[in-house]
């Protein structure tokens, strides 16, 4: 048997292990990540699964953190290949009636988003600005909170009950958004917030894209804070998503650390309590000091640890961990002739030109049913919301073409069998293509040169995504926060000595940020006695 020795191994090489393992090499461990696949990243993909020329993200879409997120500036990221644009029409939703859609602009730019709203209702569009100025006050405040260890810090969206409604009530009460806002869903505060259908119906949809499930109580805090600073505060990766997964990959190779692709580890060894290494392909993996998980908890620590190595509590606390139903998403990928042109652009032609639109409803009843649908384990009607990135990054399809890709909402894999899925894929497109049509006359099938759909049983075998779900469990308050994935394994480290988790079941959870692997580095550091990864001039 062949073995390697190193003081740390990470298990995956999604963005958060990427993270992880440059922090610990460049703190002086010489480190192995240890990849089943033949590509980095995980989550943040871009392949072309329909017809060669034409790119499509495969998860991850747009970059919300990119401005706050430290590894970009520690391993300059950029001088490796990262570049970015920022659309001016960041969201919309449009109609097909033709009625005025709601464009949501980047922050730089409130006065579209005023007028756009105020074609409905000039006090929405007053106080949705307004809410959106003072959430991106909360910039450093919320970064703070995401890149440090839950309880490391009084975070806003993780503090005590009474210092969430202390701070609405100082940011927001003259608004009239007392402290008891914090116990409300995300629907609660958006319904009376806004009196514009449109605009609610645009908000549900931004609201769970971006992370928070449209029912969910004690959430209100987190719309008003997080949700309105992150909105329409959206970066495209030049080149698809990948194209940060590859600049943080030369990050790593360039601090020397050791990437094994194609080996998928079989087992976490664990010896006297302590893990000293993996098994992949037959090769021992030595850690002379510690091994960090970027695989979801339950892999972790049921599939490779095994339970003859848990203490019955952490066993239960693994089999229960939930996932799904939220962030259990399908790719529709459409090759194009000519960019959609809907009937809602006679009011206002961005919306041709918006990053994220939202297609197939009427209004926030439609949206609220096909969240909840979605959830409840039915298949929802056709709808979704779309991104055409080749208008902004020609790379992503060929010369005078078009490449869109777009997120439905649907049930966690388990529910449909592999039949049902197979149909699924072979005729969800089809009607989507006949609503979208309602939308945008344009886009008729001599409009569309190809299409497919990656349904989230695909995700759960080819990602090892549980369920489909890419944030690797359910985002409620439960798996949050200090709770995340369970309140015994919140810190990062397990009961296993040296044994720690770095993925998307840690806090903060899902999303293209990679604190949890920022975080876990914090921790090691701290067990280790390693250089802090705080940058001079950076508060976290």
């Amino acid at each position: 048997m062949v073995t390697r020795t190193y003081d740390a191994v990470v298990i995956g090489a999604g963005h958060n292990g990427l993270c992880l393992a440059a922090y610990l090499q460049r703190a002086g461990l010489s480190t192995a990540i240890i990849e089943r696949r033949h590509e980095e990243g995980g989550g943040v993909n871009t392949e072309e699964p329909v017809m060669s020329g034409y790119r499509h993200n495969m998860h991850a879409q747009f970059m919300e953190f990119f401005d706050v997120m430290p590894m970009i500036q520690d391993f300059g990221l950029e001088d490796v290949g990262l570049r970015t644009v920022v659309p001016e029409a960041q969201a919309g939703i449009t109609f097909a009636d033709g009625r005025p859609p709601i464009i949501l602009h980047r922050p730089d730019l409130l006065d579209r988003t005023h007028a756009s709203i105020a074609r409905y209702s000039r006090a929405d569009a007053d106080m949705f600005v307004e809410v959106k100025k003072r959430a991106a006050m909360f910039e450093q405040i919320l970064a703070v909170g995401l890149y440090n260890p839950p309880g490391a810090t009084a975070q806003v969206a993780g503090g005590s009950l009474e210092m969430r409604m202390q701070v609405l009530e100082t940011a927001f009460g003259d608004l009239g958004i007392t402290g008891h806002f914090v116990l409300k869903t995300p629907k609660m505060v958006i319904d009376e917030l806004f009196e514009t259908p449109e605009l609610r119906a645009l908000m549900y949809r931004v609201s769970v894209e971006w992370g928070l499930p449209l029912d969910t109580a004690v959430t209100g805090s987190d719309f008003l804070t997080f949700l309105m600073w992150t909105t329409a505060n959206w970066k495209l990766v030049m080149g698809g998503t990948h194209s940060l997964a590859k600049a943080m990959t030369q990050a790593c190779y360039r601090e020397g650390v050791d990437l094994i692709e194609n080996a998928h580890v079989d087992r976490i060894i664990v010896e006297d309590g302590r893990a000293v290494g993996v098994m992949a392909r037959g090769t021992e993996y030595r850690a002379n000091k510690l091994v960090a998980s970027n695989a979801d908890v339950h892999q972790t620590l049921i599939g490779l640890v095994g339970e003859e190595h848990l203490s019955p509590l952490w066993a239960k606390r693994a089999k229960d961990y939930r996932f799904g139903p939220s962030h259990v998403l399908a790719t529709p990928m459409f090759c194009l002739y000519d960019a959609p042109e809907y009937k809602s652009a006679k009011w206002d032609p961005e919306i041709n030109r918006t990053f994220y639109t939202a297609v197939g409803y009427d209004g926030p009843d439609d949206m609220a049913r096909y969240i909840r649908d979605a959830y409840s384990g039915l298949l929802p009607k056709p709808a979704g919301g779309l991104w055409v990135n080749s208008l902004w990054d020609k790379s992503q399809a060929p010369p005078g073409r078009h490449s869109a890709t777009g997120w439905y909402f649907f049930p966690v894999a388990s529910e449909l069998s592999p039949e049902e899925w197979t149909e699924v894929r072979e005729d969800f497109n089809e009607r989507f293509i006949d609503v979208w049509a309602d939308f945008a006359p344009n886009m008729t099938r001599d409009n569309i040169i190809a299409h497919k759909l990656y349904t989230p049983d695909q995700m759960e075998r080819k990602n090892l995504m549980r369920e489909g779900d890419f944030s690797h469990g359910e985002f409620v308050p439960d798996q949050q926060g200090a709770n995340r994935p369970f309140p015994e394994a919140s810190n990062y480290l397990t009961e296993i000595d040296s044994l720690y988790l770095c993925g998307s079941s840690t806090y903060p959870g899902g999303g293209v940020h990679a604190a949890c692997g920022y975080n876990a580095y914090k921790k090691i550091a701290e067990d280790f006695g390693l250089p802090s990864p705080i940058a001079p001039g950076r508060s976290y």
